[in-house]
């Protein structure tokens, strides 16, 4: 792919690629990479010069596929990645363990050092990128590689690696010693050794030769000073100081950020001002390490914190020469709510603490001392010329007080004038006095309009507050009840007629009537005279058109706020309300109730009368889910009876056919239904049903009959008349209550005892 590329610089027209051997494809890549060119750089190229995206996926495919067959036979290739050597040193974590049975103190939020963080920021860890281009002032040592790659009239390539004693050995030559050299020095010192087998190379003849940094070594680095690990750390060969600086977690405490040095060779060869970074992103003295060098961070010169309104609150360290001025563009400068007119300065003396107030103007003559605390207040919560007015106007808001809106009348100009719902009458101003007490100024700007009264001069921060017509008095409605679609509640407005309010409310509903309307109204001054002394409302009564058309009414009666308006019903209105009859009439089914005084006899009639099949006896009457006893044959016969009683809104009537039973139920032995027989009297359902039960209670045996009306056993003597048997009746024998400390045996036990008695008697007779 890449040799590619670099031939299609060669021509105006692209090759295609498969007529490319390997061996030109290799030489191609060869060549660009000597000549510095990345693969993006080589793609690029590629499609410049008429390469299309599936050649250059192509040629990536071929050449994976020769380093793949290179290295199974046993041939490194020259275009290997570069690799790391020798096991680095990893930053280890802090293990430091807390107390945690140490409350915190209740201080104030300490301030961070400025630049603490920077090393602890596990996505900064400032490692080296070995895919990057050899760099020239690169240092060679022991265990580096080199990779030369001869091309041109003679092909060939090595690898040589730094021997411990600092040479590297190629073809037959003696060895050449690098170790100390940069790449440029130890590549013209190869070179002129390979000239002995390649005449000509690199000097104007058919042969070229690229020399290039292969794997790399590592390095051994020591730290030392106020660091939070120092010690001596294995990094790369390409590591640079901010590398080595995380390692080892950076300064601690009581470490410089403003000057860490780098010694080489027990010279100080750089001075390391992190700020720099911090502030600006500069890494020019980001330089690349050696082996053995020597990191020291000594301890803080001058440290001070600035604290408040700034954008960046911190401890920040400042070197000599530096004022206020540049410690405070460190911490961001001010923010928004800074007070920058004046700081406060806390400074220690010698023997105790001063405080300070520095005046803006004195920023830059203001050296930092060690232990300075510079503090920016905030601005006031108060405005210096500010009014504002709220309330009925135009544009209310906040207004600055000027030569323009200095009084009243001019502030309302401003404010586009007053809404027409403005109570001119009393306009409030809340002012505050010289010593901040409220007070309340009240004005009647019809009097400064008509010139009556002087306009009013404002002073800063007062409040105006224009209140509207409306928020001086009760919201007003009115209400309309009764035969109406939508009734309650609606807002009031001037000229408001009845006819105007029934529209509004959805009109009448079936069976309300336009007349006999009545309004309740409120009693006051202006209506007294029409009211008796001993009423509490008014009571007005009104006819509207039924269509609801304007009237004379409309125009002489209007509505006030809070009256109420009823709409009545019609007398005849009514909504239709149902009985049912059902069983042995002619025409069962549901019938609608005639009127309030339509009865039983009625509702058979319009059915059509009772069925020869009836069983009159039986009928019932249902009302509200309960039963109500009926005899129908009575009903019919004498009409006029009060037991025929006037119908009610879903009443059932119910004429049964004949029964041919009777049920017998309660304290039997054997509950039972039984065929009815005119020959069967009361015992004998009894004796049917196995006769009483243990507790049964004879006194207490009733019967009901099909049409709901029941019948006790009458005592006359010692005798018991139960009632009479009739087809669909039910006998029920209720059972006595349960005596719980009665026992079983003690009807035995008494009878014994009695004995017992009669046996003494006898015996004491004797």
């Amino acid at each position: 792919m890449n040799s590619i590329s670099v031939k299609a610089q060669q021509s105006s027209q692209a090759p295609n690629i498969d007529s490319i051997s390997d061996e030109q494809f290799m030489e191609f890549y060869r060549r660009a990479m000597a000549s510095g060119m990345s693969e993006i750089q080589m793609e690029q190229a590629a499609l410049a010069q008429g390469f299309t995206l599936t050649d250059i996926s192509n040629a990536r495919k071929r050449l994976a596929k020769i380093q793949s067959e290179q290295n199974k036979n046993g041939k490194d290739s020259v275009i290997s990645p570069r690799r790391q050597i020798g096991k680095l040193s990893l930053k280890t974590k802090n293990t430091t363990l807390k107390d945690s049975l140490k409350l915190p103190p209740k201080v104030q939020k300490k301030l961070l050092i400025y630049g603490s963080t920077l090393f602890e920021n596990s996505d900064l860890a400032f490692e080296p990128n070995l895919r990057l281009a050899t760099p020239t002032s690169y240092v060679l040592g022991p265990d580096d590689e080199l990779l030369v790659d001869i091309y041109g009239n003679a092909s060939d390539s090595y690898k040589l690696k730094v021997s411990p004693e600092g040479t590297v050995k190629v073809l037959n030559f003696a060895p050449i010693y690098v170790s100390g050299l940069t790449i440029d020095e130890a590549k013209e010192k190869i070179i002129s050794r390979l000239r002995q087998a390649y005449a000509g190379l690199n000097s104007g003849g058919g042969t070229r030769a690229s020399i290039n940094l292969g794997n790399i070594r590592s390095i051994k680095v020591t730290i030392t000073g106020e660091v939070k690990k120092p010690g001596t750390y294995t990094v790369s060969s390409l590591a640079t100081v901010f590398n080595a600086l995380y390692l080892c977690g950076g300064p601690d405490s009581t470490g410089t950020y403003r000057s860490i040095k780098v010694i080489r060779n027990n010279k100080a060869i750089r001075t390391i001002d992190l700020y720099d970074f911090l502030l600006k992103g500069e890494q020019k003295n980001n330089i690349l390490l050696q082996d053995q060098d020597v990191i020291h961070v000594s301890y803080y010169t001058t440290r001070i914190e600035i604290d408040g309104e700034v954008k960046r609150p911190a401890i920040f360290e400042s070197k000599e020469g530096e004022t206020f001025t540049d410690i405070l563009s460190f911490a961001g400068g001010f923010n928004e709510s800074a007070y920058k007119a004046s700081i406060t300065l806390y400074r220690n003396s010698e023997r105790e603490q001063q405080v300070l107030n520095l005046k803006q103007e004195n920023f830059g003559n203001v050296a930092p001392q060690t232990g300075d605390r510079y503090v920016i207040g905030k601005i006031l919560n108060r405005f210096q010329n500010r009014i504002q007015l709220t309330g009925a106007v135009f544009r209310p808001g906040d207004y600055a007080l000027t030569s323009e809106t200095k009084t009243l009348t001019q502030l309302l100009a401003q404010a586009d004038g007053l809404r027409e719902d403005a109570f001119k009458n009393r306009i409030l101003v809340h002012r505050l006095k010289d010593n901040f007490d409220p007070e309340v100024v009240s004005v009647d700007f019809t009097k400064i309009i008509s010139g009556a009264s002087p306009d009013l001069d404002l002073k800063a921060r007062d409040s105006i507050v224009v209140k509207s017509v409306k928020e001086l008095r009760e919201e007003y409605f009115v209400t309309i009840l009764g035969a109406i679609n939508q009734p309650g509640d609606a807002l009031f407005a001037d000229n408001m007629s009845v006819s105007d309010l029934i529209t509004q409310a959805g009109g009448f509903v079936d069976g309300g009537i336009p007349i006999r309307i009545e309004v309740a109204r409120r009693i006051r001054d202006d209506n007294m005279t029409d009211v008796p002394d001993n009423y509490n409302t008014q009571i007005i009564p009104l006819t509207v058109d039924a269509k609801l058309g304007l009237t004379q009414t409309d125009v002489q009666f209007k509505l006030l706020p809070f009256d109420i308006v009823y709409i009545r019903t019609s007398p005849r209105y009514e909504i239709q309300q149902n009985v049912t009859i059902l069983g042995e009439v002619i025409y069962p089914g549901t019938y609608a109730i005639v009127n309030n005084t339509e009865r039983i006899s009625s509702l058979i009639e319009r059915s059509g009368g009772i069925r020869a099949s009836a069983y009159l006896d039986g009928a019932i009457l249902r009302r509200g889910g309960e039963r109500v006893a009926l005899q129908i044959k009575n009903i019919i016969e004498q009409p006029a009876i009060e037991s025929n009683l006037t119908l009610q809104n879903e009443d059932t009537l119910i004429i049964p056919r004949q029964s041919e039973l009777v049920r017998v139920t309660g304290a039997v032995l054997n509950t039972s239904i039984l065929n009815y027989s005119k020959d069967f009297n009361f015992n004998s359902y009894l004796s049917q049903a196995g006769g009483y039960g243990d507790r049964a209670h004879k006194s207490k045996v009733y019967v009901r009959y099909a049409n709901g009306y029941a019948a006790r056993t009458k005592h006359f003597l010692f005798f018991r008349i139960h009632p009479k048997i009739e087809p669909g009746s039910t006998i029920f024998v209720p059972y006595k209550p349960k005596n719980e400390r009665r026992s079983d045996l003690s009807a035995p036990v008494l009878l014994s005892f009695l004995g017992t008695l009669a046996i003494a008697a006898a015996t004491l007779l004797r």
